[in-house]
């Protein structure tokens, strides 16, 4: 079975910002790194590093909790924190 990938979210569509790095400079700037514990880091970092050009990515809630080492409730708080900070947005299975 395949997925059928759609934008979740259009104001949000990733654009590579003028002071680009290979991560964007607002997780420091901004305070967002302050904002979340290492758990919600490794998933953010293991989601940017795997998305497509439009930002998207899907992989199974097992599959991630085994290659970042999360059970699967760690995992959905790490989910949880990500979105209410404004960092991904999550329909399943895409992010």
């Amino acid at each position: 079975m395949s997925t059928t990938k759609q934008i979740l979210n259009p104001e949000r569509l990733r654009r590579v910002p003028e002071h680009f790095s290979w991560l964007d400079h607002r997780l420091v700037r901004e305070h967002f790194i302050e904002r979340a514990d290492v758990c919600a880091w490794a998933l953010y970092l293991f989601l940017i590093t795997v998305a497509d050009a439009q930002g998207l990515s899907y992989y199974a809630d097992s599959t991630l909790s085994r290659r970042l080492g999360l059970e699967s409730a760690r995992l959905a708080l790490a989910r949880r924190d990500l979105i209410a900070i404004g960092l991904i947005a999550y329909d399943p299975p895409l992010y």
